[in-house]
């Protein structure tokens, strides 16, 4: 007869729920910030200095239109 009564006692516990309140179960303190990162300090070398444009020029990209005419032409769509 020992049986139900400890059954019954197990059901007691599950039934009612609770928050844990172990150390383990806790949400960690919120840590301080690190500190923000150090200025890069100003080199002496070309400080407000203008660059000089590149000897070969900029880049010029290809014709585009050309590019898309040798493409073959697209299918309609079927809805």
């Amino acid at each position: 007869m020992e049986r139900p009564e400890i059954e019954m006692e197990e059901m007691e516990e599950v039934e009612g729920w609770e928050t844990p309140k172990r150390a383990e179960c806790r949400i960690p303190a919120v840590l301080p910030c690190p500190p923000p990162p150090a200025r890069k300090r100003a080199s002496a070398v070309g400080v407000g200095r203008r660059r000089d444009p590149p000897k070969n020029g900029y880049f010029h990209p290809p014709d585009l239109e050309a590019l898309f005419a040798a493409a073959p032409p697209r299918r309609e769509a079927c809805a």
